[in-house]
Order: C-alpha cells, then sequence, then structure tokens
C-alpha cells in the first residue's frame, strides 16, 4: 500500500484539473471567445463532478462511513476540503467572469446586459419577443394546499417567486422554470448586434403577466444539481438494456447534492427551498448572476475570427491521399502497404475511420464487419454504416456499451435501432464496461479471407474528434488481426482463456503486464542497462502503479509523465519520487491519447490504447492497449512525447501536490503551444 502522505486524494486532483481549465480562461494570450469557452466548460465539469463523485462521496457521509481513503481523507474531511475548494474555485469564476470578461466582451462589442442597461427601443424590441414566443411557453406553478412543491429537475434554471395577495396580503410561494429549449441569451436586436440579455432576466421583468392579480413581492433565481449516477444490478438484471431504462427514469429524481441561488436572497425564502428539497444548507452556494455559465458556450459560438483560435481544418492522412473512395478496393489496397498510425484532429478521421467503415459497408467483397461502440454522435455516420452493412446481408456486431456515463440514453436508442436493421447487438461482459476502441472488417479476396482493422484511443465520434486529440490505427496485419478476432469473440461469446500477440488487454493481462515492465526497467537500471519510462495518459490513481513508479524512482528510473486530468502520484519526494517529472497539457483541443513508452534496455517498446491507470480501467474495464511496431511510427510517438516534455513548450508543472503553469522563459517570451507546433506540422505535411 502506498503511504497516504504521498498520495493525492482523487477528488482534490480532480478539482486542480479543473482549476487548470479554469487557468486558461485567465490566460490574456488566448483569444477572448476561447477564454469564455473555457469558462463554459470550467462550469460543465463542475455540474459533473457534483452530480457523480460529490453525490458518491455524500452517500458515505449519510451513510456515516468513517473510513480514511488511500489519502488519509475520511469521507466528512473529504467532503469539508471539497466545498472548501469548489467555493474558492466558483467564487475565483464569477470573479473573473464579472471584473475581467464581461468588460472585454464590451470593449469588442459583445455585452450581456440587465434589463436594467437595456434602452427603450431594446425593451420594447424583447417585450415583443416575450409576448410572442417566451410567454406561451412558461408554466408557472403555484404552491399551496392543493399544489404541492413541484420538482425541480437537475441542472435546471428556475425563479423562486414570491406572490402577494392585493386584497388580503396573504403571500405564497410559485416557481418558474427557465425553459431550456429557449436561447439563454436573447439578442436585443433583430440584428447587427452582440447586446444580449439572460432569458431569466427578461421572465423576471414580466412576472407580473405570469400572476395577474397579484403583486410580485420577491424573485430570485436557483439550480439545483442532483445525483445521477446509474447503479444496475447486472446479476439480478435478466434484460439489461431493459433495466438500464428503467434506472435512467429514476435517474431524474435522484436526491440533491447542490443548492446554486443568487446572492441576497431572502432568509425565509432560503430556508424555505432548502426545506422542500431536503438539502443541507452546507450544500448551498450563493453566486453572482447570471447562474449557470455553462450556456457561454452560445457566446462563445459568436461568429468573430478575430477573437477565436485561427482556424483549423483537419488533413486527410498523407498514406490516404488520392484514394479513390469510389473504388472499394482502393481503401483496402493502401492498408495492404502497411499500417497507417492516425494522429486526430490532425488527421481527418473522417476521411480514415469513418471512410474505412463505409467502405467496408458498401464493399461487396466484404462479409462481416465488428465493431465496440462506447460513445458516437446523435447523426453517428458510423452507425449508419453498420446498419447499410447489415440491409446488405453482412455480418454485424456491435458491441454497444449502453453504460457509458451521461451517454446511456442516446446508446440505448441506437442499439434499439441497429437491433431493427439486424444488426447482432451485444452488451460485452458481465460486470465490465467495454471501452476498448476497436474495429474489425473480414474481407474475400483473390488469395482468400483476410482481416482488416482499426484500433485507436478515443471514442467512434466524428464530432469529438474534430476537438479531441486521439491516436489510432489501421492495419491488416494478421497478427494483430486474430487478436483482434480472439477479443470479439470474448466480448459476444465465451472464450475466457484467449491469449494475445500484439495486444494487452484488461481487465485479463493488462495491469499484470505493465507492472512487470516497470519490473524489467527496474532491473535494467540495477543491471546498468538503459532504462526509462514515459506514459501520456489522462489519468494515473491506481495505487499499485503509483508505487511502483516510487519504486523505479527510488532504483534510479527516469520516469516522465504526461497526465491531463488527475494524478495521484507526487513527484519530488525526497527518497520516493525524485527521479520522477510530471507534466499536464491543456489547450484547444482535449488531449485525449494514451502513449506508454519503455525504454526495454535499449529496444523501445511503444504501446498505444484505450486505459489510463485508473482502478477502474485495469480491473472493470475491457480495455485494449496495441504495441506499435513499425519504426517510423515510434519516432512519431517519441515527438509528442518530447513535445509535451519539452522546457520549450507551454504546459503545467507538478510539484508534489501543486499544479504550476509554465508559459514562459526566463526573457519572459511565450513558451510554444504544443498543440500549435502540431498544426503547423500538420498543414505542412508530416
Amino acid at each position: 500500500m502506498v503511504n497516504r502522505g504521498n498520495f493525492t486524494d482523487r477528488e482534490l486532483s480532480w478539482l486542480s484539473f479543473n482549476q487548470r481549465v479554469l487557468e486558461l480562461a485567465e490566460d490574456a494570450s488566448i483569444p477572448l471567445l476561447e477564454r469564455v469557452r473555457f469558462l463554459a466548460i470550467f462550469a460543465s465539469n463542475l455540474d459533473e463532478f457534483f452530480m457523480v463523485r460529490v453525490a458518491t462521496l455524500k452517500n458515505k457521509v449519510d451513510g456515516h462511513s468513517h473510513s480514511p481513503n488511500s489519502a488519509g481523507y475520511t469521507p466528512k474531511a473529504l467532503m469539508q476540503e471539497i466545498s472548501h475548494q469548489t467555493r474558492d474555485l466558483m467564487k475565483r469564476q464569477s470573479d473573473l467572469f464579472h471584473e475581467v470578461i464581461l468588460p472585454e466582451l464590451k470593449s469588442h462589442g459583445v455585452e450581456i446586459l440587465s434589463w436594467a442597461e437595456l434602452d427603450e427601443s431594446e425593451k420594447s424590441y424583447v417585450t415583443t419577443l416575450f409576448d410572442q414566443r417566451i410567454f406561451p411557453v412558461l408554466t408557472p406553478l403555484a404552491v399551496d394546499p392543493s399544489h404541492p412543491f413541484p420538482y425541480i429537475s437537475g441542472l435546471s434554471l428556475n425563479l423562486a417567486v414570491i406572490v402577494r395577495n392585493a386584497t388580503s396580503k396573504e403571500e405564497f410561494f410559485a416557481r418558474v422554470k427557465v425553459p431550456p429549449i429557449l436561447p439563454r441569451f436573447i439578442p436585443t436586436r433583430t440584428s447587427g448586434s452582440h447586446r444580449f440579455v439572460p432569458l431569466e432576466s427578461v421572465i423576471s421583468e414580466h412576472l407580473h403577466q405570469l400572476f395577474p392579480g397579484m403583486e410580485i413581492h420577491d424573485h430570485y433565481t436557483f439550480r439545483v444539481t442532483r445525483n445521477q449516477d446509474l447503479e444496475v444490478d447486472e446479476d439480478e438484471s435478466e434484460d439489461l438494456l431493459s433495466s438500464l431504462e428503467q434506472e435512467l427514469l429514476r435517474r431524474r429524481f435522484g436526491p440533491p447534492v447542490r443548492l446554486e441561488i443568487e446572492e441576497g436572497v431572502n432568509p425565509e425564502l432560503l430556508a424555505r427551498l432548502t426545506q422542500e428539497l431536503g438539502i443541507d444548507p452546507e450544500y448551498v452556494v450563493s453566486c453572482k448572476m447570471p447562474l449557470d455559465l455553462t450556456d457561454l458556450n452560445r457566446v462563445a459560438n459568436l461568429e468573430i475570427p478575430e477573437l477565436k483560435f485561427p482556424a483549423f481544418r483537419s488533413k486527410t492522412a498523407t498514406e490516404l491521399v488520392g484514394i479513390d473512395l469510389d473504388e472499394h478496393d482502393s481503401f483496402f489496397q493502401r492498408i495492404r502497404l502497411g499500417e497507417i498510425l492516425l494522429h486526430h484532429p490532425y488527421d481527418s478521421f473522417t476521411s480514415s475511420v469513418v471512410h474505412f467503415l463505409e467502405n467496408a459497408s458498401r464493399d461487396p467483397a466484404v462479409l462481416a464487419i465488428k465493431q465496440t461502440l462506447y460513445r458516437t454522435s446523435g447523426d453517428s455516420p458510423i452507425v449508419e454504416a453498420l446498419i447499410e452493412a447489415a440491409e446488405a446481408g453482412k455480418q454485424v456486431l456491435a458491441v454497444i456499451e449502453i453504460r457509458a456515463r451521461f451517454d446511456e440514453q442516446a446508446n440505448v436508442r441506437w442499439a434499439r435501432k441497429l437491433e431493427a436493421a439486424g444488426v447482432h447487438v451485444v452488451y460485452g461482459l458481465m460486470g465490465l464496461k467495454t471501452h476498448a476502441k476497436l474495429s474489425l472488417v473480414i474481407r474475400e479476396e483473390a488469395d482468400g479471407l483476410r482481416r482488416y482493422c482499426h484500433i485507436g484511443t478515443g471514442n467512434y465520434n466524428p464530432k469529438t474528434a474534430r476537438t479531441y486529440e486521439d491516436l489510432g490505427m489501421l492495419s491488416c496485419d494478421p497478427e494483430l488481426t486474430d487478436d483482434l478476432t480472439k477479443l470479439f469473440n470474448q466480448l459476444s461469446g465465451f472464450a475466457p482463456q484467449s491469449t494475445y500477440s500484439r495486444l494487452l488487454v484488461a481487465p485479463r493481462t493488462l495491469r499484470t503486464d505493465l507492472l512487470e515492465k516497470i519490473e524489467r526497467e527496474i532491473e535494467n537500471a540495477k543491471a546498468g542497462l538503459p532504462s526509462g519510462i514515459q506514459f501520456k495518459l489522462n489519468s494515473l490513481l491506481d495505487e499499485e502503479f503509483v508505487e511502483h513508479l516510487y519504486k523505479a524512482s527510488r532504483h534510479g528510473v527516469k520516469v516522465e509523465l504526461l497526465v491531463r486530468g488527475i494524478c495521484s502520484l507526487q513527484p519530488g519526494l525526497a527518497e520516493a519520487s525524485e527521479n520522477i517529472v510530471v507534466r499536464s497539457v491543456l489547450g484547444r483541443f482535449l488531449e485525449h491519447s494514451r502513449i506508454l513508452h519503455f525504454t526495454n534496455g535499449g529496444e523501445h517498446e511503444y504501446w498505444i490504447g484505450s486505459a489510463d491507470l485508473m482502478h477502474r480501467n485495469l480491473d472493470r474495464r475491457v480495455e485494449a492497449m496495441v504495441r506499435i511496431d513499425l519504426p517510423a511510427h515510434k519516432k512519431y510517438l517519441q515527438e509528442i512525447i518530447d513535445l509535451g516534455l519539452s522546457v520549450q513548450t507551454k504546459s503545467w508543472h507538478l510539484e508534489g501536490s501543486t499544479w504550476k503553469l509554465v508559459s514562459r522563459d526566463s526573457s519572459d517570451s511565450l513558451l510554444a503551444d504544443i498543440q500549435e507546433v502540431l498544426i503547423a506540422r500538420s498543414e505542412r505535411g508530416r
């Protein structure tokens, strides 16, 4: 067991990650509307943190659990620390928005105004808009003996209103939900202006129309965050899909874990809200208006090019340029010439992965397609390709992870649609989420059957592939495609004893094999042979791996880590991690690829895949990492790692448990942005 003093708590490390997102919003070197977008991302991240992580911790507190975790925190002590840090971060976000972002937006002609700041012509225009398009959608809900307190859905924006009978002066409570179907920020003119007023401000100004004959005594805006984690007992479920659908219905009614409310609220009204919602005052956060800054994405989407990152369009991977997509064999012929390493979004996902599957669906020579789906887009061309293939009589298997958090409903819909088209739909192995990113195509050719595959680090989602940094590989290597055949057979049938050549597969071999590779580096260091470990990950949390990396450091192995999010390891600790450095890269693209590099006595070994070093990935998910064999591909992966670790590029440096942004050199010049360097390389042709 790792020393608790040398292990950073998961939740606190995640808050450090979200603080780094906030620091991007604070970074004056980043275009203004992109900073607005980072504010929205920060807010959205925090919402999910409360819905899942804080909700789980709250259950432990409510259950009177007192056992300390790996970092030494009891649930109550951790909840107190989280509360302290989240309040500080939310205040920092609010101050940034009001004191920096709003004035800078105004200087560029973009304004978010209160009702009082509108001129008379704007008030007239917005009032007409309210009468015609907003008022008919609103539903005021009174609370009295015949009207119980209404259910407040999670993350909805609401107005708490106190109305008074003009005759009896008796007061009543009412709730008005701000309709999410309407734009959150209302333009104050028909065109030619970027002046906006929040929807809740418009509704507040016209409350008298919702309660004619009553006096509007008081009103405040509030928002509730609910526990939205899912619990499906697979051992008790005869139909996982139906059970999940039922659980999705129950999720809407999860208990509240946070109440955000406008500053200055009447104490009696606040007491009424907390009582009706059943939420303790310690989970109440007072905020400056407007609440819910996730909707700032609407502002960030304004077409003002000079306030955004320079336009970037993915390029077709060099190896795929010139392929005739109408000639089915052309695409597969190129893969037969050699494996193709893809780096998204610099390499186009559509002209590589999507075209691979579309070609397979339409090619008469293709007999079968097997595909995993964890997350995909709402109008997924990949799902449509699978349907087209099934309708053409091909054997199609889709391993759909219907428990992918917050995509469950979409995946359930896809599962039903695929089943209706004749696709064989399975949900993986009992008790395990299928997180591996795999495609396998079986094709009949002149010399017999040949298998083609794609394996990657990211989801089969063409939309997020434009903004997520990921790696993938197209191959027809018999050794690798045989591995994938075995893995798909395990996912759809019974093949628990399968062995693999180029794959490391969780939960069966990934943990033990990677730990053995770390031990090998330690033995090499002892023997005076070349040794070293370099990982690029989203998260590093697993205690056993943290302890083994500390052990490697103590034996002189140089350990270099690029970790985007959670990192429980603490570098630079005396007699523990003096040979470890940790960097973090955040930017316009979300760093999502995983690369593992072992020096291996000079016979350098590289792996890419879907797994992070977390307990859930190693022990509770089906994950796959593939060994990269071609020297040119190894060289490219090393260049990615070197860029992230370079002192010439911008990154966050972890010192103990504290992250520090290093964006300037000793002469105060801005360091290079890693993603901009890769964009430039892409445009030149890597």
